[in-house]
């Protein structure tokens, strides 16, 4: 209590208040809809260049979004866009969640500025983000190569709600989109603040009011969503377009749980645009010359060499069929295990088979089934063809050890076999097999209708024309015991054609409408009926390939 003081004729007094009061704070609709892996880094945002065989100098660019989704995650993808001064880059996500405001802001951020969303795995070749001062890709005109795929991709969580800013939403049959109560977290401060006031003619007037300090009180989380939360995320997806059965599927769904969405029910509640995968947006085929996609970016000159393509391949004629470009070089064969983390420790592993068929494939194949021993792994395999007779060898080969084999290329992820420094850990390198584009054209074809299973996906391409030796083929048809409509359907050819799904089908070629994944996707080895190409590592080894 202050002194009176006579000023300006009225009579007035001091006072000074020392309040001491508990407070809960309001939800921060931090509010996770799950509590995130600790392990599981914040998402972070950086801009890839595609670097598929042969789209230099005119690759397809995206933002990989990876990563726990935290409060000040929105202003990250703010400063990426804010660089790429109004680019329009498609996002690709991969996240477990994280915080619901944020997630919410960033979707906004992402129809604001028009840009499709795919959930899907950026796989990086050279520098990787997390490590500074990387030069591996200097003078190569982009700071990050890789390719995207969705399996094992998830968008969990908040996530989802990230995802529905997409103007164009994809998530393929091999991500996964998953979704459960929010979890709301009130926090408790206990705060002291002291109040100055004044009496004026009897009446207290209030000068000011100030913290003093503010200390942690504790806090608690309610597992249910609030009518005000609903409120407010029912009030987003209708901005975003999406329907009310997302919400529902929210709310039926144990926080302690997740539950994914199955793709057609994705579509009815219209928060996936379409069926097509991460591939729509980040393709090689996207920045074709006469109408590139608006996330194409073409670099000329000496900085960034183009890689050829296999069509612009010097050609080499070959007996047995005619002369035309084989993709890169003699075949090669390599042992190769999925590096996908969400396969360890026990992942699948196949035999990369890539390049043209020459006299000494057979050799090379049957030297490397000496060292596998009674291993029985599924061939992958891309070539433009070659030696009729070696292909037929080479089938022989495959067919006598009742192989499965498909047609994908493998991306190597720690680096090339073909490397002098490149090893080999555990007898495998790590990769990852894909077959968006990929060729398998005239002879390689005969190598597919050697196998067990023969998968050729919709995203991959088998060509063949009229060959030569015709009772060779015929018999060796028959001897894989493909009936006569597949020998029937090359004689109709009078050039060399791609075949569509349903004729390899109907003609016996394929064994059914799946793609490579069926034989080296990252779940495989969850199945009860684990296939044979499954192999565990011991736990050091699985910890350490987790990281990659």
């Amino acid at each position: 209590m202050v002194p009176g003081r006579r000023f300006d004729g009225q009579a007035w007094r001091l006072w000074a208040l020392v309040c001491l009061v508990i407070a809960m704070a309001l939800p921060v609709l931090t509010a996770r809809a799950q509590d995130g892996p600790p392990d599981i880094p914040p998402m972070r945002f950086v801009v890839v260049r595609s670097n598929a065989p042969g789209c230099e100098p005119n690759c397809p660019e995206w933002i990989s979004a990876d990563g726990a989704i935290e409060a000040g995650t929105p202003s990250l993808l703010k400063r990426t866009l804010k660089a790429l001064k109004g680019r329009q880059l498609p996002v690709v996500v991969n996240s477990p969640g994280g915080n619901v405001d944020a997630a919410l802001a960033l979707g906004r951020m992402i129809r604001k500025n028009k840009l499709d969303v795919a959930v899907g795995v950026t796989i990086f070749s050279g520098c990787q983000p997390e490590v500074r001062n990387c030069n591996d890709n200097r003078g190569k005109g982009a700071d990050y190569f890789g390719i995207a795929h969705d399996d094992g991709a998830m968008c969990n969580s908040a996530c989802p709600l990230m995802f529905s800013g997409g103007v164009r939403r994809v998530v393929g049959d091999f991500g996964y989109l998953g979704v459960h109560q929010i979890t709301t977290t009130y926090r408790r401060e206990k705060l002291l603040y002291r109040t100055t006031y004044r009496i004026v003619n009897g009446k207290k007037k209030v000068i000011s009011t100030k913290v003093v300090s503010r200390k942690n009180a504790g806090s608690y989380k309610t597992y249910e969503m609030s009518r005000t939360v609903e409120k407010t995320l029912s009030a987003y997806l209708k901005e975003m377009g999406i329907g009310d059965g997302v919400l529902d599927v929210m709310k039926a769904t144990p926080a302690s749980d997740i539950r994914q969405i199955p793709l057609d029910d994705m579509l009815t509640m219209k928060l996936v645009t379409s069926r097509d995968t991460v591939d729509l947006l980040t393709t090689a085929s996207l920045c074709v010359p006469d109408q590139p996609a608006t996330n194409c970016r073409e670099m000329a000159g000496p900085a960034n060499k183009a890689t050829p393509s296999a069509a612009a391949r010097p050609a080499t004629a070959v007996a047995g069929e005619p002369a035309k470009a084989k993709a890169g070089g003699d075949m090669r064969f390599v042992v190769v295990r999925g590096s996908n983390p969400l396969c360890n420790p026990d992942c699948p592993e196949w035999i990369s088979a890539e390049g043209a068929i020459t006299t000494q494939t057979p050799l090379k194949l049957r030297q490397l089934f000496a060292t596998l021993g009674d291993r029985h792994l599924p061939v992958v395999i891309s070539s433009r063809g070659g030696d009729l007779s070696s292909a037929l060898a080479m089938g022989r080969l495959i067919h006598e050890r009742k192989l499965d084999i498909a047609v994908a290329r493998t991306e190597f992820v720690d680096c090339d076999p073909g490397a002098w420094n490149c090893l080999a850990r555990e007898g495998a390198y790590a990769g990852l097999s894909i077959d968006t584009g990929v060729e398998c054209d005239s002879a390689c074809a005969l190598v597919v209708a050697a196998g067990a299973r023969r998968l050729v996906g919709p995203r991959a391409r088998l060509s063949l024309y009229p060959m030569g030796q015709k009772p060779v083929v015929k018999a060796y048809l028959e001897e894989m015991a493909i009936g006569p409509a597949l020998f029937a359907a090359i004689e109709r050819r009078s050039a060399e054609g791609q075949l569509d799904p349903d004729t390899m089908l109907k003609a016996g070629l394929t064994t059914g409408p799946q793609s490579v994944d069926a034989l080296t996707g990252s779940t495989i080895c969850k199945a009860v009926a684990k296939p044979d190409n499954c192999r565990g590592l011991p736990a050091a080894n699985a910890q350490a390939d987790a990281k990659l």
